[in-house]
């Protein structure tokens, strides 16, 4: 049964064709390992002949590098400090001229991953990396029969990306990932992209896992020659294209804004003679500037050209600006016309005082102080400047208004027990007659047209309120057009 199986094996072996070999001798197939391939090639992490050189028999021949890239996550776009930070798959493969084997003989292993450390690596790297990635890279690379060498590595990349925020937050953004040889140039290293760019991005949206703020669009693909003085290297450059979703900005910062606009607009509905128009537009104003200090955190301190945000943002403040100094305006036209043509002071604080004076007098819990009949009553002083007064109402017939009160002794005819009752319900009605004459003194002081002044304020509130919507509109308008451009 041996000889049988032994004759079987030479015939395969000289005539390439496979035969099948009896159960018995299923027993007898030789065993292979892995570690007998190295101990057959001899390749070892102190044999220098695998890691010194670059791995070719002939020195002229140039090592040919091809690689693929793909994209699984965009971790983070910081505009402040122009970095781009996205998390790469890399492929590189390459064939060392120095490995190869015959699988017939390792009973058909045509392929066995070994620690990189054993082989020689191209020294490539990423041009606009700044910031090396401490996560733990694969250990390991892939050789095949034929000398052909395939390394797979997972990276987080810290890289520089010159961004233009001119349209922020509608803006879409190109980074490139430049990848070339440090030391070797295309006479001894040519490096070249395994994929096109269709393909790539297809792949990358396949696997992306996350985008977060950022939607992926596409992943294109060049290769090129880096020229330094006599010398050519090749490089590939992949361009990631993405586009911000304006969402959350448009919510937090932008409808604000807005918003802040519509409440300026709202404040010329505030009458101008009170301060509170005044106090509320410098709140609003205010408000404005918190947002201002928020934007100047997110976009960069250098750029190209001026973020349309920032234009928004400065013309409304500026709009907002403008029209606190047209109140202010508004406010001391009015406040000059009422010095030329208004009631002193202490005329209107006599009316608040009649007011207060009728409401204690009125009151049932009022304690009745023991006046007695026959004192004068302590208004007839007030009264009676009051009616002598040219502002005083008159008659149809021009004569002065003017009705005799009762006087204390008249009143305490009425009887001991209602005497006080009688004395109160004396006062109460003079009070209310004299807080109608300071009124109509009062009326009558303003009730005549509005001055010069007063007129010509209420001009320049209407023609700024119709000024101030149109600018506000048409800039509107341009600001949308221009983001959507």
């Amino acid at each position: 049964m041996w000889f049988r199986c032994e004759l079987l094996s030479a015939i395969e072996e000289e005539m390439s064709l496979p035969l099948m070999c009896p159960a018995g001798c299923l027993g007898s197939q030789k065993v292979c390992s892995y570690h007998d391939i190295l101990v057959h090639l001899n390749l070892t992490r102190d044999n220098e002949v695998y890691t010194a050189t670059r791995p070719v028999l002939d020195h002229t021949h140039p090592t040919v590098v091809r690689m693929d890239l793909a994209l699984y996550a965009i971790l983070a776009v910081i505009e402040k400090t122009q970095t781009f930070t996205p998390f790469i798959w890399i492929i590189l493969m390459w064939n060392n001229e120095r490995v190869s084997w015959d699988p017939a003989m390792f009973c058909g292993i045509t392929e066995l991953s070994i620690p990189k450390e054993m082989l020689w690596k191209p020294d490539l790297l990423i041009t606009e990396m700044t910031d090396m990635d401490n996560a733990s890279q694969s250990p390991y690379v892939y050789i095949t029969y034929d000398g052909n060498v395939t390394f797979e590595e997972d990276l987080k990349v810290v890289s520089t990306c010159k961004m233009d925020v001119h349209k922020f937050p509608f803006d879409t953004q190109s980074c490139n990932i430049t990848v070339m040889s440090i030391l070797h140039s295309v006479s001894q290293l040519r490096l070249t992209p395994s994929s096109n760019s269709s393909r790539i991005t297809q792949f990358t949206r396949r696997v992306m896992q996350t985008q977060g703020e950022w939607e992926f669009l596409s992943l294109a693909v060049t290769n090129e020659l880096f020229v330094l003085g006599d010398q050519n290297w090749d490089q590939i450059i992949y361009t990631i294209s993405m586009k911000r979703r304006p969402l959350l900005h448009v919510i937090n910062f932008l409808l604000p804004v807005l918003f802040f606009l519509c409440l300026d607009l709202s404040s010329f509905l505030i009458s101008d003679h009170r301060g509170d128009k005044l106090g509320f537009k410098v709140t609003v104003l205010l408000a404005i500037s918190v947002l201002l200090l928020i934007l100047n955190e997110i976009l960069p301190s250098m750029s190209n050209r001026t973020p349309l945000i920032a234009t928004y943002c400065i013309v409304i403040f500026a709009m907002m600006l403008l029209s606190l100094l047209e109140t202010v305006l508004v406010t001391h036209l009015m406040e000059k016309d009422s010095q030329q043509k208004g009631v002193p002071e202490r005329e209107a604080v006599l009316v608040e005082d009649l007011e207060g004076k009728q409401d204690k007098a009125a009151s049932p819990s009022s304690p009745a102080s023991p006046a007695s009949p026959s004192s004068p009553s302590p208004w007839k002083p007030l009264r009676s400047a009051l009616l002598a007064s040219p502002l005083r109402p008159q008659r149809p017939g021009g004569r002065p208004s003017r009705e005799r009160l009762p006087s204390g002794p008249q009143v305490a005819d009425g009887g001991p027990a209602g005497g006080d009752a009688h004395l109160w319900l004396m006062v109460l009605q003079e009070l209310r007659e004299l807080k109608g004459l300071a009124l109509a003194w009062v009326r009558q002081a303003h009730g005549g047209q509005p001055g010069y002044w007063t007129r010509l304020a209420y001009r320049i509130n209407v023609g700024f309120f119709i000024f101030y919507v149109a600018v506000a509109l048409f800039f509107l308008t341009l600001m949308i057009k221009e983001w959507q451009s």
